[in-house]
């Protein structure tokens, strides 16, 4: 398929697939609209992203948290093996390296 990045937005958790060639594809939502925090809280989501990864909660109660300390999405880039979270002011709140084999 060559996806190359995703961005998944969190008050629906549908998300936008790059790749490419120009390729663009977008997945249906997910769940009724949450409503995402306008003041980010980095120091809190980035527990809730510690307790998410050693599989402490589920997806949609991890989407909950985002919206919460108001994570409005996250981008994974796959050529440089990151995932970035983003604020509503479009503000990068965190940068992850995803760990490779």
């Amino acid at each position: 398929m060559g996806v190359t990045a995703f961005e998944t937005w969190v008050f629906d958790s549908h998300t936008n697939y790059f790749g490419i060639n120009d390729f663009q594809v977008k997945s249906k939502p997910k769940y009724d609209n949450l409503k995402i925090a306008l003041n980010s809280d980095k120091d809190k989501f980035s527990q809730y992203l510690k307790i998410h990864q050693q599989g402490e909660t589920d997806y949609f109660t991890f989407c909950k948290h985002c919206a919460e300390t108001g994570i409005e999405k996250w981008i994974v880039d796959l050529d440089k093996m990151t995932c970035s979270y983003y604020d509503t002011a479009k503000n990068e709140i965190l940068i992850e390296n995803i760990p490779t084999v």
